[in-house]
């Protein structure tokens, strides 16, 4: 009898950098979060919500860009 073992290979982003977070609309984010949508950033990157910022978080610079375009 032999056994075989399969490698699950590890999924990540192909941007290796530290994670960012991404400025979205804030009415998309609990539905995300419960059913798994998808949410389409300022910047235009498409993810599902499954973390929560805290304080002092990276930020997408293209996203900030963006949004204090509008704030201005």
């Amino acid at each position: 009898m032999s056994a075989q073992v399969l490698e699950r290979p590890e999924l990540k982003d192909a941007d290796t950098g530290p994670e960012m977070f991404h400025y979205v609309r804030k009415e998309k984010i609990a539905e995300s979060a419960v059913m798994g949508t998808f949410v389409v950033a300022l910047c235009g990157e498409k993810f599902p919500v499954t973390k929560t910022p805290k304080p002092g978080s990276p930020v997408c610079p293209k996203c900030k860009e963006i949004y204090d375009s509008y704030t201005e």
